[in-house]
């Protein structure tokens, strides 16, 4: 379980950080895949599921929005990760 400010919050799944963010599912696989986020993977049979912890879910919501003032990918996450590092020092 990761933590959000005193009350503790389940990890979100790939349908949960799409609703919650408004990200598609391929941006976000993308983000993972250069390994911005690290999504915890759990097998349960034959298929696998990604659970995000609060602070993949801080992250994707802070590279969503640069994406959308027009940012491309490389300069989104990087100065996304960089507004996250900033708030996480507080």
């Amino acid at each position: 379980m990761a933590r959000a400010g005193r009350r503790q919050i389940k990890d979100a799944t790939t349908a949960d950080v799409v609703k919650n963010t408004g990200i598609g599912k391929q941006r976000l696989y993308y983000l993972e895949q250069k390994g911005f986020i690290q999504p915890r993977r759990v097998a349960v049979g034959e298929k696998e599921f990604r659970y995000y912890s609060a602070l993949d879910v801080e992250k994707v919501r802070a590279i969503k929005r640069r994406l959308d003032r027009g940012l491309r990918y490389r300069p989104a996450m990087q100065q996304a990760l960089a507004e996250v590092e900033r708030h996480r020092s507080r």
